[in-house]
């Protein structure tokens, strides 16, 4: 167990009951402490929103039963790594640069990383007022090419935050953009930490990682830390409450079906999971009862449920009201139809009329022989295969609850960046082992057909050694199942874009909707529709609100009075539900 800090008639002792804001909580350096009673005190001063915690504390047990009401022990594993003994890489990262934290951009890109990974945000003039603070720092990963930031980690110097006599320093908020294509971003920012650190003569490196984060946790033995028996103590809020009540029903879920039941059970909402596995669940609230499947519930009709599973009709139902579709064409129309089709764009499409997920979904077709291929693959999923003219552009989603935009963002396809060691094929499951492991399994790139078509169209197969920076698109579609990425742009996306969505939206009579546009860019207004989805994603569009919208929807009652009131002076009906 971590020992007291004894002091040496050669200095002054480390700082009494220290304290150090992080912006998302506090540090409270319980080694410091030599009552229990007051490190329960310090927790007590925890601030709305925030999660701080108590680190190093010698008798965690004391602690608890002083407020054990008020505070648990965190499941956490403390990890060290001893800087004298660590021993730099000698391979150089590729594709991104480390740096400090240098603008308020920085700030604003760190948050929506730690919104991606579920974290706590930071006031960014917190992370402003800060940067040139030596007892805090913060290194960031940078793409070379897009400017993009990667991921960040914060350090923090005990000598320099309360005068510690063992020269220790600690490693927090590691977080990587789940949609990083780049391989080995986590390590190289716990390597020039830990080297950063070094350089200052301090002792040795400390951090906390989940007892179930084995990922995390492999990571961190590779490079050279070893476990130590140190404890924390957190207080009792609704940030931490899945760490000190335990599992719940939510288990079973996916991540869809999960970030509605969390937001009802917020609102106190009952929730029953009637099928798990497949996102069935009930929510019951003032005698009100309303079944989902993740984002579809009772509230669309069958009507509307249906128009969306055929491509047909929704295509028909769009071009009746005004929305720009592409040129269509069924795969049965004939032999020289579809070969005068294929003249006429140069580049089709092929897709099954029914299905989701993109499955059975072919892009870029350039030959009759292509199009034969995909067609038969296609038609194995549904009895009628459409060919649509291939428009160039990005595919963005928006998401319409209640007939209003809630978010919007931009999907890309899949790509991979040469390290100039690993294979094409070695590059692929790497890369698609951190989709599935960022989304809980929802996300992969399949190396079926359709990819190894891609990589052919590029000059590649599978034992292709792409060279050190080299970017690779491994699939023509965008959908996230097969290892797309997303990018918000809620905040750009042109209002005609909003107007068609929700056109369409209000013409198919569905209250919650993921209609996909084919756009050359988000802020400009040019778009051709691709298809409405009656059961969009709402997890993959954090950190905008859009369960807490769809409970509105379902739940008007729910809403706080104040959200209420707005939602009836800008006309909602259903604010007065």
């Amino acid at each position: 167990m971590k020992p007291p800090i004894e002091r040496r008639r050669t200095d002054t002792g480390p700082t009494p009951d220290s304290v150090l804001d992080l912006g998302w909580g506090r540090l409270i350096f319980g080694q410091t402490f030599t009552d229990p009673d007051r490190i329960a005190e310090a927790l007590e001063g925890e601030l709305p929103d925030r999660r701080d915690i108590a680190v190093y504390v010698r008798d965690p047990h004391v602690v608890l039963a002083n407020a054990p009401q008020e505070v648990f022990l965190d499941p956490s594993h403390t990890y060290r790594l001893e800087l004298s003994t660590y021993r730099a890489s000698r391979r150089a990262q590729s594709g991104f640069f480390l740096r400090r934290l240098t603008a308020r951009t920085d700030a604003e890109a760190i948050n929506r990383i730690y919104a991606a990974r579920g974290m706590v945000p930071v006031p960014p003039d917190f992370f402003w007022s800060t940067r040139d603070a030596r007892t805090v720092c913060y290194f960031l990963a940078e793409d070379e090419t897009t400017g993009e930031i990667l991921g960040t980690i914060t350090g923090v110097d005990h000598s320099r935050a309360f005068n510690d006599p063992e020269r220790g320093s600690s490693l927090w908020c590691l977080a990587v953009d789940p949609q990083a294509r780049h391989a080995g971003v986590g390590e190289a920012l716990v390597r020039h930490l830990a080297e950063y650190f070094a350089a200052r003569g301090l002792a040795h490196l400390d951090l906390s990682v989940m007892h179930d984060n084995t990922q995390a946790i492999t990571l961190y033995e590779k490079l050279g830390f070893y476990r130590v028996p140190y404890f924390s103590v957190k207080r009792k809020n609704p940030i931490n409450e899945t760490l000190y009540t335990g599992s719940d029903h939510d288990e079973t879920l996916n991540p869809y079906a999960r970030i509605i039941v969390r937001e009802a059970r917020r609102r106190g909402i009952r929730v029953e999971v009637t099928d798990g596995e497949r996102g069935f669940f009930a929510l019951s609230q003032g005698g009100r009862t309303i079944r989902c499947r993740e984002s579809l519930s009772e509230l669309t009709s069958a009507v509307a449920m249906s128009i969306c599973d055929d491509k047909t009709a929704t295509r028909a139902l769009m071009e009746k009201t005004g929305i720009d579709v592409p040129a269509e064409i069924t795969a049965d129309a004939g032999r020289e139809a579809v070969e005068a089709f294929l003249a006429a764009h140069a580049r089709v499409v092929v897709k099954p009329a029914r299905g989701e997920q993109g499955r059975g979904v072919f892009v870029g077709l350039t030959t009759m022989e292509e199009l034969d291929h995909a067609i038969e693959e296609a038609g194995r999923l549904c009895d009628t295969v459409l060919l649509e003219e291939c428009v160039e552009g990005e595919d963005l989603r928006l998401i319409v609850i209640n007939y209003r935009l809630v978010a919007a963002a931009v999907r890309r396809p899949p790509s991979i960046i040469g390290d100039g060691r690993k294979t094409v094929g070695e590059l692929i499951a790497s890369q698609s082992r951190r989709r599935a492991a960022a989304t809980d399994g929802e996300s992969s790139i399949p190396l079926d057909a359709e990819t190894l078509r891609t990589l052919k169209a590029g000059g590649h197969d599978t034992e292709t050694v792409l060279p050190a920076g080299e970017e690779l698109q491994v699939r023509r579609t965008a959908n996230l199942h097969t290892g797309g990425t997303i990018h918000d742009v809620t905040d750009i996306v042109h209002p005609v874009l909003v107007d068609a969505a929700v056109r369409a939206a209000r013409a198919i009579g569905i209250p919650v909707t993921g209609i996909d546009l084919m756009v050359r860019n988000p802020t400009a207004p040019d778009y051709r529709f691709i298809e409405a989805n009656e059961r969009p994603g709402l997890a993959n569009h954090e950190p905008q609100p859009t369960a807490e919208r769809f409970v509105d929807l379902l739940f008007p009652q729910s809403m706080p009075a104040t959200v209420r009131q707005a939602a009836a002076e800008t006309g909602n009906p259903e604010a007065h539900a």
